[in-house]
């Protein structure tokens, strides 16, 4: 009967090995759902409380914890001229890369994808990047402690005359 104890609390390990991955995994997803979908507290909440290390490259600058970040989130996603949402993102995240170096800490990286309609500039911009990141278990739940944007192709052209612009969300924090 021991090697079924052993096969057991060996799929127990794969088992949580597996969970913690797909749970670094939905952190990383609901992040950049809520740059979309411009929700600051979603936003805030996938980041560690103290001490978050944020680099997002010269374009945006780097954070040493979460509050100063945020700030600047809401400055841009927020922004709204006469009604209208000033910047339209989408964000997506692919071929995760996730390493659990311990019951509380792991890393990841990904291959991502930006599109943004930009009204203040007049421009679609588009970009590929690589994150970098740590997270940590912090009260039960995975954040992100650091990450790290390194660029890897951009694209800026002009909006065309006549495009449509979709509304976005109705309020900061819908879908």
């Amino acid at each position: 009967m021991p090697e079924v104890a052993d096969e057991v609390a060996d799929l127990r390990k794969r088992l949580a090995r597996l969970e913690a991955i797909q749970a670094i995994e939905r952190l990383k997803y609901r992040y950049w759902r809520a740059c979309d979908s411009k929700d600051p507290n979603g936003f805030r909440d996938c980041f560690v409380k103290e001490g978050a290390e944020v680099d997002y490259g010269p374009g945006l600058g780097t954070f040493t914890d979460r509050e100063p970040l945020v700030e600047l989130y809401q400055a841009l996603a927020l922004r709204r001229e006469e009604g209208r949402w000033m910047y339209h993102d989408v964000h997506h995240g692919v071929h995760p890369d996730i390493e659990l170096i311990d019951d509380e800490t792991a890393t990841g990286s990904w291959t991502f994808g930006f599109m943004r309609v930009n009204l203040v500039d007049q421009v679609i911009e588009r970009a590929s990047l690589e994150y970098r990141d740590t997270y940590v278990i912090e009260a039960g739940v995975w954040k992100i402690q650091k990450s790290h944007l390194t660029p890897l192709t951009s694209l800026s052209m002009p909006i065309p005359d006549g495009a449509r612009i979709g509304p976005g969300p109705k309020k900061a924090g819908t879908e």
